[in-house]
This record gives structure tokens, sequence and C-alpha cells, in this order.
């Protein structure tokens, strides 16, 4: 029989678009190598899952030949049942980054803007570009808080969307009531403000009441996820709160079966455990405090943080010796360039190995040289 390709005419084999071809790739935190390793770039918790939540991914075990929930219904109804919300009110995804490209997806069309803060978390310029929208970033102020006002007049007629991080990834700070209000007033109803809120969990001191705004406000949404808090980022899931509408546009733009049935489980048993979870993020709150008054201490700036890790405004030669500095100790942290360091807390012993590096503030000087 002939060879069919010999009389098949030459032709450019495929290719993915552009756009993505030309997408920077997410940078994940690197993973701890050995027992001694002080995994602290990717923000995950330091303590192991809740026994209750391990019966409850164990049980589950037994049924993964089964579909999950379609709609995570009965994790919806939790999560709508915790906030005084209605499940229709609610969208679930996997981790809040599946849910907010869910958000982009539903709101934005070919070249629609979406507004967001740099530097923040990096996957937002990545899902935008993704879904063709176009992004407009604008930058921190000097203490690196959010530009509201700037963020304000970037607003344009082809704005669909606008992302605030609170507290903002990866300095930490957050976002005041009053600077929300003002912020919010400004923005046209048409456009969906998105109010991240990853690390809310570790919030201490005045802060922002979300769903106060979210019922004064119907173009809010509200961004949260199990990842961080709740330690499930192993299983991936978040969710949005959101207008029925938006929320539906949510569900209808979301992978079928995109949150496996352990993750809505431990979702469900993850919110029955509220005095555990307060408890451990109690913890973290008083490490913070701790560990960010010592650095001051040794002379290095550090914003007030509200998440579970910390930041240092670092320039590249700074970021570069600190994260050698740190690897040498066996201990990760998160570097990007340009900007400086995020280190995550974890437990005290960790902390402190991470202070020891730290101490001698003077061999980071500039002219000091690398790390030795």
């Amino acid at each position: 029989m002939p060879s069919m390709t010999s009389t098949l005419p030459e032709a450019a084999a495929p290719e993915v678009r552009a756009a993505v071809a030309q997408l920077p790739a997410y940078v994940a935190g690197k993973s701890a190598q050995s027992a001694l390793t002080a995994a602290l770039a990717s923000n995950e918790s330091h303590f192991t899952p809740l026994p209750s939540v391990v019966d409850t991914i164990a049980a589950e075990g037994g049924r993964i030949h089964r579909y999950p929930s379609m709609g995570a219904v009965e994790a919806r109804e939790a999560i709508a049942g915790h906030f005084g919300v209605s499940a229709d009110e609610v969208a679930a995804g996997p981790g809040s980054s599946g849910v907010l490209q869910q958000i982009i997806s539903a709101v934005c069309s070919h070249g629609d803007e979406v507004v967001y803060a740099w530097r923040s978390f990096e996957a937002y310029p990545i899902l935008v570009e993704v879904a063709g929208a176009v992004s407009v970033p604008v930058p921190l102020l000097a203490d690196e808080h959010h530009d509201l006002t700037a963020m304000a007049a970037a607003i344009t007629e082809r704005t669909r969307l606008v992302i605030l991080c609170s507290p903002n990834n990866p300095t930490g700070v957050s976002i005041s009531a009053e600077a929300l209000e003002e912020f919010l007033q400004s923005v046209p109803p048409r456009v969906l403000v998105v109010l991240d809120e990853a690390y809310i969990e570790f919030q201490r001191g005045p802060g922002v009441d979300s769903l106060d705004f979210y019922r004064r406000y119907p173009n809010l949404c509200i961004l949260r996820t199990f990842s961080k808090a709740y330690g499930l980022a192993g299983l991936r899931i978040g969710y949005a709160i959101a207008r029925p509408e938006i929320a539906e546009g949510l569900r209808r733009t979301a992978v079928p079966f995109g949150v496996n049935r352990m993750a809505q489980a431990a979702a469900v048993a993850s919110l029955a455990a509220e005095d555990e979870i307060l408890e451990r993020t109690e913890a973290v709150a008083q490490e913070r405090t701790r560990v960010i008054g010592a650095l001051r201490g040794l002379g290095w700036d550090v914003p007030d943080s509200q998440a579970n890790f910390y930041w240092l405004r670092a320039s590249d030669e700074l970021r570069v010796q600190l994260l050698d500095a740190l690897a040498q100790a066996d201990i990760l942290a998160r570097g990007y360039a340009v900007d400086g360091v995020r280190i995550t807390l974890a437990d005290a012993a960790t902390n402190d190995r991470v202070l020891a590096v730290l101490a001698d503030r003077g061999r980071f000087l500039p002219g000091a040289g690398a790390a030795q």
C-alpha cells in the first residue's frame, strides 16, 4: 500500500496562540528537598491537616470512582451558611486562582481591560492575557499599599474588572475600610471589583468587613480560598461570593467537575472546625508580630503584614544575596525580580532560623558583597 505521507502537501505544524507563547510562566515556590529544609516560599500552612478534615478526606477516598458534585453544591451551601448569604451567591473552583479565571472569562471579552495593583499576585497578568483581555497594572505606593486613587483614574470605558488584593501578596499590607469605601464610590457600577482575600483569616486589628461592603455595593465580588489558613493547598478549592447573576456566570465558565469530591468534603469539614482554625491563625499572627518586631530591631524595613508572610523590599543585588544566604541555611524563600523577597511564617524554631540569617544586616548592605 503506498505511503499517504508522500502525497500530502507540506503544511505548518499546529501552534499555540502567539499571546500564549509569550506568557510568562507562573513560578511556584520551591518545595522542600529534605526534612531539614524550611520551605517558606509558597505561603503554605506549616500546620498539618486537622484530624477531622483528614478523616473526612479518607472517607471520600472510597468514593473517588464517582464524579463529585457538578456545582459543589454541599460546599457552596456550607460557605453560604457560614457567611449568611445564599448558595446562589457562591461559586467554587480549583483554588482562588481557578475561580479568578472563571471571573475573567465570565466578564471580559477580547480587548477588555483589567486593572490591578503591581506588584501583586503574579497570576493576575497571566490569567488576563490567557483570556485575551488587557492588563492595566498600577504601581504600588512607596509604603507598599495599593494606589487606589491611581487605580480609579486608570478605569476607562474598556475596563470591565478591577482586582484588589488585601492582604496584598507579596507585600502583606491590607486596604483600610475608609480607603475601600472611597474607592468603591468612585468606580462605575458596570465595573466588577474583585476583592481577593486569600489571606484574610490572618488579618488582625482594624480591617475591612468585606461582607458589609458586599451588601452595599452590588458590583463587589469577594474571592477567598481554603489553601492558606485552612491548609487545603493540595486539594485546590476556592470560592467567590457575588450577586446571583455573576455567580451563575462563574459556574457556567467553570471546568466541569473541576473541584474534586475530597476537596469539597474537606471544605465543609474545615468550616465546621472554626475554633481550631482561629487558634492556628492566632498563633501565626503572634509569630508575625514577634518576627517583624525582631527584624525591625535589626534594622530591616518591614511593612505591617496582615498575612502569613512578610516582605523585604530589595534591589536585584540584595535579592540575590538574601536568597543565597537563606539557601545556604537550607531555607527556601520567594524572590521577585526588581522588587524583593517574600518569606512565609512558620513555627517559632523555623522563624528563628530565618532571623539568625538576617541578624547581621551589615553583610547585606551595598558594597558588602555576596553572602558567604
